[in-house]
């Protein structure tokens, strides 16, 4: 693993680190705040998942995440969106492609050979993680902005035990139904669109249900609304009669100003069960 940067922040570390990845089959970089804390002993870990057209910086200069997560002595990852290099299958629309990975592995071609970011973040960089610094691996927690806010939530459906809460800042609710959504699944995991199910929120929640504390902040002036869908999102929640919280914040749109004046929210929200 190949150090970036470090820079002092909040009284801990803010650093950036490269590291050959066996799941997409290149080079993989992510951002990593470590709090004071974890000088003395292993600190829980928040992983912050990002949206369309992102990298592992976006949420790591926007987000104002390590004020908070110091506050709370809580470590935060902040991994890459898609595999990255020259052999990197891309496409000319930023909704697929580089920085469109949307947290699947990928069954056909020309993505099936580097596109293997459910198995990236939910296997191997948690590995790296737990291998190099020191976090604590029984406590952990995952949120995430749109495309990011999607992983987020399929994520802690899709592997229960493994998250002690889960939070999504504007995520992609229904991807199956939805223009953010429908191109890159059949895209990536081909035309069976029983194979596209373990990667909608709304279908995950219907089956299965979660029983992690769940809070979702979407602003009402949101320009992709349409494509997000958090109204299906809730009408699971509610047959399934699951506790949540579900908000929609007036005025607020889907820029990291949103994301932003929220954080201090989500963090505490994911301190009390981090913490519990």
């Amino acid at each position: 693993m190949e150090t970036i940067s470090e820079n002092r922040c909040y009284g801990g570390t803010q650093g950036v680190y490269r590291h050959p990845s066996h799941s997409t089959n290149c080079s993989m970089t992510f951002g990593l705040f470590m709090p004071e804390e974890a000088q003395h002993a292993p600190v829980p870990v928040l992983w912050y998942l990002s949206g369309l057209t992102c990298t592992h910086e976006n949420a790591m200069v926007k987000a104002g995440a390590q004020a908070w997560a110091a506050e709370q002595g809580i470590a935060l990852v902040f991994p890459d969106t898609s595999p990255r290099g020259a052999d990197v299958a891309d496409d000319p629309g930023y909704d697929l492609g580089k920085g469109a990975g949307f947290y699947v592995n990928a069954t056909q071609d020309p993505w099936a050979p580097h596109y293997q970011m459910w198995d990236y973040v939910a296997e191997e960089l948690p590995r790296i993680i737990t291998a190099n610094f020191n976090v604590d691996e029984d406590r952990q927690s995952i949120t995430g902005h749109s495309m990011g806010g999607h992983g987020a939530l399929t994520l802690a459906m899709g592997l229960p035990g493994r998250f002690r809460s889960v939070s999504a800042f504007a995520p992609i609710c229904h991807p199956t139904a939805g223009e953010w959504g429908r191109k890159q699944l059949l895209a990536y995991l081909g035309p069976d669109e029983d194979m596209w199910t373990p990667h909608d929120a709304t279908l995950m929640m219907q089956a299965e249900g979660l029983d992690i504390p769940l809070l979702v902040d979407t602003g009402s002036n949101d320009q992709f609304l349409d494509h997000l869908m958090p109204e299906a999102l809730a009408n699971a929640v509610m047959a399934r009669r699951i506790p949540a919280q579900l908000r929609l914040q007036k005025g607020y749109d889907h820029s990291y100003f949103f994301v932003s004046t929220f954080m201090e929210d989500h963090v505490a929200f994911h301190a009390e069960a981090l913490y519990s």
